[in-house]
């Protein structure tokens, strides 16, 4: 079989989780491959490659948008997902990518619904959620998936494409295709650029990954230390006046509390 797509497990440090990642992605329905990458290589990182007989690629990037790129350049076939190391698949996720990939080669990006993982617990519905699935609506009809304005449309009123859910297909997309000045908006400002160039964003409308939520995540760090607002506002000013953009910027910041661990 000509396996065309790939997990690039982007690992960092000594994640608790990483284990968890690396078997999820490896119990896939469709097999596909495996593989490290990581800017901090260390054993603990190693023997867990070795545990699983991976390949580890070690890059020397020092922000998280270099980080990025690097992983999805790993990956040496036309699908590519970065598999957050905190994160989880489930085992129908790339199969369901796969097929929709074949059925549209011209996608930029295909995406899935997730589900949040709270001490353990998968949480399918909060405030956080219902919103992104509410700014999704567009990318629920088929025929609009290529269509610009729907393709803005769900990142006007906020980021609601997760950055673990998606997978890139590197026949369409340009590097670089995240900016490495960010430090949180990185995937927002991804979505947006690619929102106004050639190839469809296909949304899977099921629950076919769990996104972690934690006081050691990024995300969580982000937001705590305030980095956050100040890129949003840049985003949002992308679609809306100045002055329509600050105040869409106070609600979605309070939004972000439902981040809080």
């Amino acid at each position: 079989m000509n396996i065309i797509h790939t997990f690039v497990v982007l690992a960092y440090k000594e994640s608790p989780y990483l284990e968890e990642c690396i078997k999820s992605v490896l119990k896939q329905e469709y097999e596909s491959k495996v593989l490290i990458a990581t800017t901090t290589d260390n054993d603990f990182i190693r023997n867990l490659a070795k545990k699983y007989n991976l390949k580890v690629i070690v890059g020397n990037h020092t922000n998280i948008g270099g980080d990025f790129d690097f992983a999805i350049k790993c990956g040496n076939t036309p699908l590519v997902t970065i598999a957050h190391q905190d994160d989880i698949y489930d085992n129908h996720y790339s199969k369901k990518v796969v097929d929709e990939y074949l059925k549209n080669k011209q996608s930029s990006i295909i995406f899935t619904d997730y589900y949040e993982i709270r001490n353990n617990d998968k949480v399918y519905k909060n405030k956080n959620l219902i919103i992104k699935r509410i700014l999704l609506t567009p990318l629920k009809f088929k025929i609009l998936h290529d269509k610009k304005w729907a393709k803005r449309f769900v990142l006007r009123f906020g980021n609601a494409i997760s950055c673990p859910a998606v997978t890139f297909n590197k026949e369409i997309i340009e590097f670089p295709v995240f900016e490495y000045d960010m430090t949180c908006d990185i995937d927002w400002h991804a979505w947006e650029v690619l929102s106004k160039k050639k190839g469809s964003f296909i949304f899977i409308n099921k629950c076919l990954m769990g996104h972690r939520v934690h006081e050691d995540s990024e995300t969580t760090k982000t937001i705590s230390e305030n980095r956050r607002t100040k890129e949003d506002l840049e985003i949002f000013k992308r679609f809306w006046p100045e002055w329509f953009a600050k105040q869409i910027n106070k609600f979605y910041s309070k939004s972000e509390e439902s981040n809080d661990v």
